[in-house]
């Protein structure tokens, strides 16, 4: 077992997401323009995305101990194939909801083998920094991402078409890394693991996690995943500030395990989400250069939360196996799908409020982003009174989870 290429297969996969996130968020004007969608249109057609992470992510967690990481990855490649080909070649509305779905499972199955594989090959802090480095590819990808959309598509014209072909190439990649490779057996084994492994989730702290990463999730994609439309006519160019949202976050997510052996991960969250706070705040209410500042904070702010909620669940409750990294993963999703339409008619109702203030223009685009993201404050509002109970119940007890 060759336990280096399966975490750099793993990382290739997660940057295949990360594409799948970035250079769809660069293109959302482009297949809004082209097929005539509302802005809450496009909300369901992202939350296709978010909807089908979940999805596979909790199966594939549920079938981890029988069929094995290997055939969850092979799922994996022929559901990212099979879904880019489709938006490619898409006709339309509906075309678009089953490619992005598609691209989602893709996704999720990443989620359900990859988490997993590096928490069997791997123990203790070294686990822990590879968690963390392993979920720095994927705001890694954004920036990379971001930065593609930008320059191919903004600067030289290439079409979403193209744009979209470009998320193949890691693809490729994580297929040809993991091939051959033989994994690591899951640390809970047998007939009884998964009735062990949901016992575990039985558990006051399991479900505040669960709780916790409902809104981590849609503090991190609310803002991210519409860059495009809620910072039109704000003075800076969205892409740029997603590439410097993801590339900050990939630079605390490969110093994270140092922050979670000083502060450990309840309070380094805790802290996070203040951060969070004030980098949407700023974003609501800035415009121009401090955009780019407001992104650097809010960064901060989002970096630790998803490796730390999987970090959290494989270092305290390691007998939840499997199921229960993709269970709190599924959440996330599931979280951030649910709200995906909603966001949309938020814009949408702002514009038409604007639309009704005699707002034209850049001054109108200004205007829905901003009473967008003033709303958007609440996700990390709710989470500090959260992290907060659960710094205490962590200070309280010997071991967060029993």
């Amino acid at each position: 077992m060759n336990k280096n290429r399966l975490f750099y297969a793993s990382c290739f996969a997660l940057i295949t997401t990360a594409f799948s996130f970035s250079i769809r968020a660069g293109i959302i004007p482009e297949l809004e323009l082209t097929f005539g969608l509302t802005s809450e249109q496009t909300g369901r057609i992202n939350q296709m995305w978010f909807l089908g992470f979940p999805i596979s992510m909790v199966l594939g967690g549920l079938l981890y101990n029988t069929i094995g990481p290997r055939l969850i990855m092979q799922f994996a490649f022929i559901s990212h194939t099979i879904g880019i080909i489709l938006t490619v070649y898409a006709g339309g509305y509906q075309t678009l909801l089953i490619s992005t779905l598609l691209i989602g499972i893709g996704n999720g199955c990443t989620e359900a083998a990859c988490n997993p594989v590096i928490a069997d090959a791997f123990e203790g802090n070294k686990m822990n920094k590879l968690m963390n480095r392993f979920h720095m590819w994927f705001p890694g990808g954004i920036f990379l991402g971001g930065l593609i959309s930008f320059f191919l598509g903004d600067q030289l014209n290439w079409s979403w078409q193209s744009l979209m072909w470009i998320i193949m190439i890691p693809t490729i990649i994580y297929a040809v890394l993991f091939w051959g490779q033989t994994f690591p057996k899951p640390r809970v084994t047998g007939p009884q693991s998964l009735l062990t492994n949901f016992k575990s989730m039985i558990s006051f702290g399991f479900i505040l996690i669960l709780l916790c990463m409902f809104f981590t999730a849609n503090t991190e994609f609310g803002p991210t995943y519409w860059i495009e439309k809620v910072l039109e006519g704000s003075g800076a160019k969205p892409m740029i500030v997603l590439s410097i949202v993801a590339g900050v976050m990939a630079l605390v997510r490969y110093f994270g395990g140092v922050l979670v052996a000083i502060f450990k991960q309840p309070a380094l969250m805790l802290g996070s989400s203040v951060l969070a706070i004030i980098g949407i705040y700023l974003f609501s209410s800035q415009s121009g250069f401090m955009l780019y500042v407001s992104a650097v904070i809010f960064a901060i702010g989002v970096g630790y939360y998803w490796p730390n909620m999987i970090g959290l669940v494989a270092e305290r409750l390691p007998k939840t196996g499997a199921i229960g990294l993709s269970i709190v993963g599924g959440v996330g999703m599931v979280a951030a799908a649910s709200l995906q339409p909603i966001i949309g008619r938020w814009i949408d109702t702002a514009k038409a409020e604007g639309e009704a203030l005699g707002l034209i223009g850049a001054e109108l685009d200004i205007y829905q982003g901003q009473e967008t993201l003033q709303t958007m404050i609440l996700f990390p509002s709710i989470l500090v009174g959260l992290f907060i109970v659960l710094v205490i119940w962590h200070n309280r007890t010997s071991k967060i989870m029993v």
